[in-house]
């Protein structure tokens, strides 16, 4: 009893420390992987950057519209910075050691911004309804104060979900293995090796995925029905190819974003591979955000109009 007692300590002993594999089992290109990495974390920040300056300066974009995609840029900012950083250290020292308050912290702000961009989409989705379908209120439904409110209750509202979410998945006993087949220490992964019944935790995952996926994924679908609707009934050809233009570069990002994340959080666990998981979230949260400045800014002509003006007063 003493000698298995002693065994059970080491283990929990051990569980002080994770190690994120990342993709240690490619090491012939952990260089081009880091340089690769380190050019999309740049790209992002700059672009987003960009995006953020633009509609801060120029006085064509203070709109409902561009304040809240100027939250929406800033937002991703800080999601790829929660884990591009730590992955391009793990390949430059070609170690994946992490603390478990460390692991806990990351897994904290990941669920958030998450959530945070879940709820920030819909918001959006909310505004382009407004604007299309009532367009003779949009002023007064959408003014300064509305906009504030709605882009504080997108970022405060997963906060105590996502870190009451955290705190009982790493309450959780953790024994035997100490690695993570991951560049981050996301929920699925972590969870394979925590020891005993974690049917409880699984079940707050599924809820939570239903909350912040599923619902806003929904109200998005409403909205872009309602949207689709109207733009079809209007007589203006030219109108209906404005109206359309405004809405599919947040189209196109909803589907891509929602797609990924629904798999990877709402699948059924035994059916999870590790594989397909770390590809899902590479794509959901390195892939999409470098996309996401692309899409906005070459399928939106104020945006192009507001860079080349910029441009045009840096060459003078």
């Amino acid at each position: 009893m003493e000698n298995r007692l002693k065994t059970e300590n080491s283990n929990f002993t051990a569980m002080m420390e994770f190690v994120l594999l990342g993709f240690s089992d490619i090491p012939n290109i952990q260089w081009i992987l880091f340089g690769i990495f380190l050019v999309i974390y740049l790209t992002i920040l700059i672009c987003n950057s960009i995006i953020i300056l633009i509609t801060k300066i120029d006085p064509a974009l203070q709109t409902p519209m561009y304040f809240f995609l100027s939250n929406f840029s800033f937002l991703e900012i800080c999601y790829v910075t929660v884990t591009i950083p730590r992955m391009l250290m793990d390949l430059l020292t070609q170690k994946g050691n992490i603390s478990l308050l460390a692991c806990a912290t990351q897994m904290c702000f990941v669920l958030m911004f998450g959530g945070s961009e879940c709820l920030l989409l819909t918001v959006m989705a909310y505004d382009r309804y407004v604007a299309i379908c009532n367009p003779l209120q949009y002023p007064l439904v959408m003014n300064h104060k509305v906009c504030v409110q709605l882009v504080t209750a997108s970022w405060v509202s997963g906060v105590p979900v996502m870190f009451g979410q955290t705190c009982q998945i790493f309450s959780l006993p953790f024994c035997g293995s100490n690695t993570i087949n991951h560049f981050f220490c996301d929920i699925p992964p972590v969870l394979k090796l925590a020891c005993g019944d974690t049917f409880v935790n699984e079940i707050a995952v599924y809820v939570s995925a239903v909350i912040f996926i599923m619902v806003p994924f929904l109200l998005i679908v409403v909205s872009y029905g309602k949207i689709i609707s109207s733009i079809l009934k209007l007589s203006s050809a030219r109108g209906r190819t404005k109206a359309f233009s405004t809405c599919s570069s947040h189209l196109i990002v909803v589907v891509l974003f929602y797609g990924t994340a629904t798999i990877t959080y709402l699948q059924p666990k035994p059916n999870q591979s590790e594989g397909i998981g770390k590809l899902l979230s590479l794509f959901y949260t390195i892939l999409i955000p470098t996309l996401n400045p692309i899409i906005y800014t070459l399928r939106n002509k104020d945006i192009m109009m507001a860079l080349k003006n910029l441009a045009t007063k840096f060459l003078r």
